[in-house]
């Protein structure tokens, strides 16, 4: 055996965040081209919602039995497949020459990118050892899935549309060929394991177990039934509550994933440059709270030495002064300079809390945390359900202030869920 071990594993690590990053990429870019589909297509800003309501749906439907799909396959096919089908998918957004088939696109690209997240999870469960774990997965899920996000604002937005002016068809191809060309490298250089991959020698495959023993690529899920006859009343309230935080963390997210390019085009009367550039800056301020919000955990946990308060402390003052910085933003509304200013540190405090969530669905599932993950990650479906079609009708019908200041009070109400949660509470009783 080699007594140095090899560094593998930071390779496959770039693979799982150039998926995350694309992730975003693919999904901002529907917000981009609102605009010029309104004037395409004729169509109202209640009627934009729906369509993004239509890969909402999908999206929420499919993660559960894709997530089993991954645990009983493996992570190497199930999210090669799943990269292939959401790039086709946002790929028919520009072959689209209705509206019936432009919905069908936005529920394909939902299929394919629905369980993508539960797939990463179990990449850096697979790849990774447990000190830097959390850490990890504040890098690859809200860093550089956010900076995916911003991708999609400045360089498709600012960049390809804007400074180089290519039509919009032409950069959506463009982009969705990229997502093929991640599938082939995926398919290429990714293994369930890295007991079983050619370029991991033996020193590093016992680096990242850790001594945790070795990791099964095939994890079967927990029965929901099982689940729920080991719930005591005050475990499945607690679980219920984790689950209405992120309810209305997503519905209020909804904002700056689907509209706020729209808002720009309509108020300001931005093109694609300049919406871009403005657009980008709240999702920066997300990549940064992301990680920061992490640190500030672990930061909190080892300086209290209370796990409780130290996840509520994090998550609530994150999402109230959201809130709080989003009501007051709207001072500014008139001037996109300082209103995007000001939006980049309501999405810095937002984001921060994200890790605390999945830090809590850590904290409380033990056995169950699988089946908590896929649970929690679908109820944030509702939220990204409902949040096109209210904010689509809010825009239609009242205006541009009033969505903002609906977001800002649902971020409030998201505090007050936290201080309602209780991670020490576990899901089920240990087995005997």
């Amino acid at each position: 055996m080699t007594n140095r071990p090899t560094h593998f594993r930071w390779n496959i690590f770039a693979l799982a965040c150039g998926t995350s990053w694309l992730l975003y990429l693919h999904r901002y870019v529907f917000g981009l081209i609102k605009p010029v589909l309104a004037e395409e297509f004729d169509l109202g800003k209640d009627e934009l919602g729906f369509l993004d309501s239509a890969f909402s749906l999908s999206y929420t439907g499919f993660q559960i039995p894709l997530g089993v799909a991954t645990n009983a396959f493996g992570v190497h096919w199930t999210l090669t497949c799943m990269l292939v089908v959401w790039s086709i998918g946002l790929g028919l957004h520009a072959w689209a020459p209705n509206t019936s088939y432009l919905c069908a696109a936005r529920a394909t690209l939902g299929l394919g990118q629905s369980a993508a997240y539960a797939a990463l999870a179990q990449i850096t469960k697979s790849w990774f050892p447990r000190s830097v774990r959390t850490t990890l997965q504040g890098w690859l899920g809200v860093f550089f899935g956010r900076i995916g996000g911003l991708s999609a604002n400045f360089l498709v937005g600012s960049v390809m549309l804007g400074m180089f002016a290519l039509p919009w068809r032409s950069a959506v191809y463009a982009i969705a060929g990229v997502g093929i060309f991640q599938a082939i490298l995926f398919a290429r250089y990714f293994r369930n394991s890295p007991r079983h991959h050619p370029r991991v020698n033996d020193a590093e495959v016992e680096l990242i177990e850790e001594g945790e023993g070795p990791k099964s690529a095939f994890e079967p899920r927990m029965r929901l039934g099982e689940m729920l006859r080991r719930m005591s009343p005050r475990s499945l309230c607690n679980i219920l509550m984790l689950n209405l935080q992120t309810i209305l963390s997503t519905l209020a997210d909804n904002i700056f994933s689907a509209w706020i390019p729209l808002f720009l085009w309509e108020v300001h009367k931005l093109k694609f440059t300049e919406m871009g550039f403005y657009a980008s800056l709240p999702l920066l301020g997300g990549a940064l709270g992301g990680v920061f919000g992490g640190w500030l955990n672990d930061k909190a946990i080892a300086q209290t030495g209370n796990l409780r308060w130290s996840r509520v402390a994090v998550g609530a003052t994150g999402k109230g002064i959201a809130g709080v910085l989003l009501l007051t933003s709207l001072m500014w509304f008139d001037n996109p300079q300082l209103f995007c200013s000001g939006l980049f540190f309501v999405k810095f405090f937002s984001d921060w809390s994200l890790v605390t969530t999945w830090g809590c669905v850590t904290d409380i599932g033990g056995q169950a945390s699988a089946t908590i993950y896929a649970i929690n990650n679908s109820v944030a479906g509702i939220g990204s359900i409902l949040g096109p079609v209210l904010y689509g009708m809010v825009a239609e019908h009242y205006g541009w202030v009033p969505v903002f200041v609906t977001g800002a009070l649902t971020y409030i109400a998201c505090a007050l869920t936290w201080l309602m949660i209780n991670c020490e509470i576990s899901v089920i009783d240990k087995l005997t």
